[in-house]
């Protein structure tokens, strides 16, 4: 079969048969509205890619989900060869199959994470609480990543409600009602809040909001099925777009918000998109992952996994890294779509890859977290937890921080946990 037509079949098989495995799957939707569709045969594209002609979008604030703007989910720093378990806390609760929430770094060096209990803790270094707050009362809670600026946490919930939360001691700042869920993280720029909006039909939006007081400054109400993926913004393009249910990629312009392209991939579009030198990343039920160009949604090569994919990719150095249901984690040349390594993780990879500078942490539904050497996908550790491991992690100077779903058919709590070396 030619590359599209396994695309078109995946994208009624998947929808069909996958619905239950994360949230709400996508058997059509309407991609109606203003933008071109983007050019998807990957024909007279020229490889390898010219990544030093193509100018880096600037990274923007870095205490937020995927470390920036671009969601290219790289952290510059290093982890130890060997790590041990310092603390656990308990955090998510809940059994709704979405990736859960990453922990956040805020000032002065405590995290702070948002579970699915609809409930954000800040945890000192030591991992004793310093507070907690309620933002939400609805079972599935939070799944998403604090944005933090200005002394301020901005998380959405799964009622539709995006909440402002003071970092220093929990209090709810504002809250505003968005829509039927809100549990794709916000993005945070100059004053404003990006975030991906689902309503129950089922159909979505994306809203910009005054991050001060909550007010919403626009919406794009035209259809795009659920959209589960954070806002990706590349400003040297005047770009921002998120992917859907429907298989597709949106985009709109920064400055005046106008609908510029879509892309269909073939398949539901769940997890973040990473961006790079204008380059969109995109991960897809369609058993893919696809480069398509953020300026006008031409698609510029494909990969092909053996199962679908679900985790959110990390960029560096021109080196993709993402995992997939195959229960591998791939490295793939940005310029060229071509396979560096793969490194099998013993179940599905579906969290949010982080790239440090020698290492890439990836979860597993096997309940570890692995460090793969960047070079070739050798394991340099792995840790056992309880529950799958679906969150970002999140790596400082001294620490690897991340938190895991909770345990299938048992009462017991998913946990956050710090890693450091051995003492």
């Amino acid at each position: 079969m030619t590359e599209r037509t396994r695309r078109d079949w995946l994208r009624v098989a998947g929808g069909v048969g996958v619905a239950g495995l994360a949230g709400c799957s996508a058997l059509g939707g309407d991609p109606s509205g203003d933008g071109d569709d983007g050019d998807s045969d990957f024909e007279g594209v020229d490889l390898p890619l010219a990544l030093d002609d193509r100018r880096q979008s600037p990274d923007g604030l870095a205490s937020q989900f995927r470390q920036g703007l671009r969601n290219h989910g790289h952290i510059d720093a290093t982890v130890p060869e060997t790590v041990e378990v310092r603390w656990a806390v308990p955090a998510n609760r809940g059994d709704h199959t979405a990736s859960k929430g990453s922990p956040m770094l805020a000032p002065p060096g405590d995290v702070l994470v948002a579970d699915d209990t609809g409930r954000v803790q800040s945890i000192a270094t030591d991992g004793e609480p310093n507070w907690s707050t309620s933002i939400s009362d609805d079972a599935r809670g939070s799944h998403g990543t604090p944005a933090i600026a200005d002394g301020t946490a901005y998380v959405g919930t799964y009622d539709g409600v995006v909440s402002a939360v003071s970092v220093a001691d929990g209090e709810i700042l504002w809250q505003t009602d968005v829509g039927d869920a809100a549990a794709a993280s916000p993005t945070y720029h100059e004053g404003r809040l990006y975030v991906a909006v689902e309503y129950a039909t089922p159909s979505g939006t994306v809203v910009v909001m005054d991050a001060e007081t909550g007010d919403v400054e626009w919406r794009d109400d035209r259809p795009t099925d659920h959209p589960h993926s954070t806002v990706a913004v590349d400003l040297e393009r005047d770009r921002f777009l998120f992917g859907s249910n429907d298989g597709h990629v949106y985009a709109w312009s920064v400055s005046d918000r106008e609908r510029a392209w879509t892309y269909d991939t073939g398949g539901d579009v769940k997890a973040p998109i990473a961006v790079s030198r204008g380059i969109a990343v995109v991960p897809s039920w369609a058993e893919t992952v696809t480069a398509v160009d953020v300026a006008d949604g031409t698609g510029l090569w494909e990969f092909e996994t053996d199962d679908m994919v679900m985790c959110a990719p990390a960029v560096h150095d021109g080196t993709v890294y993402v995992g997939s249901h195959d229960g591998n984690v791939y490295a793939i040349d940005l310029a060229t779509g071509e396979e560096e390594w793969s490194s099998p993780v013993n179940g599905w990879a579906t969290g949010s890859v982080t790239a440090t500078n020698e290492h890439v942490l990836a979860g597993s539904y096997d309940a570890h977290l692995y460090a793969l050497d960047r070079a070739d996908g050798s394991v340099t550790w792995a840790v056992e937890g309880k529950g799958d491991v679906t969150s970002a992690p999140l790596v400082t100077d001294d620490a690897v921080y991340y938190a895991e779903r909770a345990p299938e058919d048992s009462d017991e709590a998913g946990m956050c946990y710090k890693l450091a070396a051995p003492e």
